[in-house]
């Protein structure tokens, strides 16, 4: 189980951070020089696919895409005022069967 900054579990916390994750690869692999160029490495390439508009399948773990968003009308709380706000496109993620289970 990894430790936190201040020297506790991760239990009890919602979140678990990029230093979590690599003082918990370098714990069981490697370096935590190497542990950070590798997750580092990880999200830079995930974050480019899916500029790419492609579909990022990482097996037993989950799926990333991309969902463009069609344009819309919202209301501005401030001014009450409507607004076309327009196409977007926003991150999907989708988690395999095998880790909603395991959870």
């Amino acid at each position: 189980m990894a430790l936190n900054r201040r020297g506790k579990t991760n239990r009890g916390r919602t979140q678990m951070n990029k230093l979590d994750l690599i003082k918990e690869i370098t714990r069981h692999l490697t370096t935590e020089k190497d542990a950070k160029i590798a997750v580092t490495k990880t999200f830079e390439v995930i974050v480019e696919a899916l500029r790419d508009n492609q579909k990022v399948v990482i097996s037993n773990f989950g799926t990333f895409k991309v969902k463009e968003r069609l344009p819309r009308q919202m209301r501005n709380p401030k001014t009450n005022q409507r607004v076309m706000v327009g196409t977007r496109r926003s991150i999907r993620f989708k988690p395999s069967k095998k880790l909603t289970i395991g959870l």
